[in-house]
């Protein structure tokens, strides 16, 4: 049974998740919107969409309708984030860990590298990153304090559901990890499987429509895997350094240790272990590196309870610990926000590591460059490749030519006007695209004016006429995932 739990440090806690509001908030406005911002302030509320699960396209359109700025959009993963060193702090606490504990569990959490970048951006991942230790911590608890928290834990796996099905990765990780190292006791009480029943009834809706239109994420996922897999299969070990920063690997590796050596968490030591097996699920699936984070952000807290009593050992090894979590932090700010001026990010290596940050630059001036294209061509139709190019359409405006793409959910939801002649291809289809019509002709490309290297800069804006084939038979050919 786990002792009584020491008090909630809330100056720390409540200082540090303070201090990243401020900075998140403070910085929400710069450079401009992400191309996933883009893209979910043009979804419909739906029940579902093709790649995606409601929840967070619902909260962008939602607030797109009040005010549409980048920081309006961008309020919810700034609460996500505030609230995740919340939960990370409470996971300290959990294990005996003091004010000192709690305090490295929070700045260390606010402050890594991909905490400050997915509380910058709205991202399916920035609500995950919070839900995700919410789901752990009530697992925990259950084991440690009262059963009744799997029913907690399961509603919020359930509610993760309607964010992204990839908590199902996290559910079974920790799953196969108690079979694995126990304690195997807690699978022959009810309440385990009341959790379960819970993820069922919460999740129900986002399930269902999965269902009903043929699993529509397991297709976007194998996509993703086809194109991402060669790199991401490499990037996984390294990005486990990265989440929260070479610094704070210590932290989190002092947390491992102690869950696999310490007979007082003997219980939880099913927590690494399902850590290598979400490694294990994500080298697997291929589709993105970045998936551990919400395991990794519980095992940090974890870790600085050790830590905080290695720390509390003397003067200097205290100076260590509040100097790492600090460099981590204000590096990890420079990588992740937009605190380099706009004019000279080009020449910074930023958006070279840091790829949210590229993705967020250029889009009013790319949207410009297509409109003026469209309107000197008398174009009928704009086809954009991606969904960050229609949404950038969308938002700046496209000249009142109408905006298609075959990206994603939007292929479902846009086609061009069956009478269409005149067309403008934007972006990386046009090299296969181009065959389909009678003729073709690049009259621009697409250039930021910074220097940024993105995913639009240098693609071609070509004026295509007289299309070979019917739309009805030409549209299907266009849409992709990816």
């Amino acid at each position: 049974m786990a002792q009584a739990l020491p008090p909630l440090a809330r100056g720390r806690v409540l200082g540090a998740a303070g201090a990243l509001a401020l900075l998140l908030a403070g910085t929400a406005g710069g450079y401009g919107y992400h191309r996933d911002e883009l893209y979910f302030r043009m979804l419909p509320p739906a029940w579902g969409h093709l790649d995606q699960p409601p929840l967070t396209p619902l909260l962008a359109r939602s607030l797109a309708a009040v005010v549409d700025e980048p920081w309006a959009l961008r309020l919810p993963a700034v609460v996500a984030a505030c609230l995740t060193v919340v939960v990370v702090a409470l996971v300290a606490r959990e294990l005996g860990g003091g004010a000192a504990a709690q305090g490295i569990a929070a700045w260390g959490a606010g402050f890594g590298v991909f905490p400050l970048a997915f509380g910058h951006v709205l991202l399916t991942a920035s609500l995950d990153m919070l839900l995700w230790p919410v789901v752990v911590l009530c697992v925990v608890r259950a084991v440690r304090r009262s059963p009744a928290w799997w029913l907690a834990a399961g509603a919020v796996a359930g509610l993760a559901l309607a964010n992204k099905l990839l908590v199902l990765a996290l559910l079974a990780s920790l799953g196969v990890a108690i079979l694995l190292v126990g304690p195997r006791h807690v699978l022959r009480s009810p309440w385990p499987w009341a959790g379960v029943l819970a993820v069922l009834v919460v999740g129900s809706p986002s399930l269902l429509y999965q269902a009903l239109e043929g699993w529509p994420q397991l297709r976007m996922g194998q996509a993703l895997g086809e194109t991402n897999a060669d790199e991401v299969r490499v990037l996984v070990l390294p990005f486990l350094a990265l989440l929260l920063g070479p610094l704070l690997v210590p932290v989190w590796g002092a947390g491992v240790v102690a869950l696999l050596r310490r007979p007082a968490w003997r219980e939880l030591r099913f927590l690494p272990v399902a850590l290598g097996l979400l490694v294990v699920l994500t080298v697997v699936m291929g589709t993105q590196p970045y998936y551990p984070l919400g395991l990794l952000l519980v095992l940090h807290g974890v870790g600085s309870v050790p830590v905080a009593e290695w720390a509390a050992r003397g003067r200097v090894r205290r100076g260590l610990a509040i100097a790492a979590v600090a460099l981590d932090g204000v590096v990890a700010a420079v990588v992740a926000l937009p605190l380099v001026p706009l004019e000279r990010l080009g020449g910074t290596p930023v958006p070279e590591v840091n790829q949210l940050a590229a993705d967020q630059v250029g889009w009013e001036r790319y949207a410009e460059q297509v409109r003026d294209v469209a309107v000197d061509a008398g174009a009928d139709v704009v086809i954009a490749s991606n969904y960050g190019e229609a949404g950038a359409l969308d938002r700046y405006g496209s000249g009142g030519v109408p905006v298609v793409s075959g990206h994603n959910a939007l292929a479902a939801l846009t086609a061009p006007p069956p009478a269409a002649d005149v067309v403008v291809v934007v972006g990386g289809q046009y090299g296969w695209t181009q065959r389909f019509f009678e003729r073709c002709e690049v009259r621009d490309r697409l250039d930021n004016g910074l220097g940024v290297d993105n995913e639009e800069q240098g693609v071609p804006v070509a004026v295509c006429h007289d299309p070979l084939e019917p739309w009805d038979t030409l549209w299907p050919r266009l849409a992709h995932l990816d």
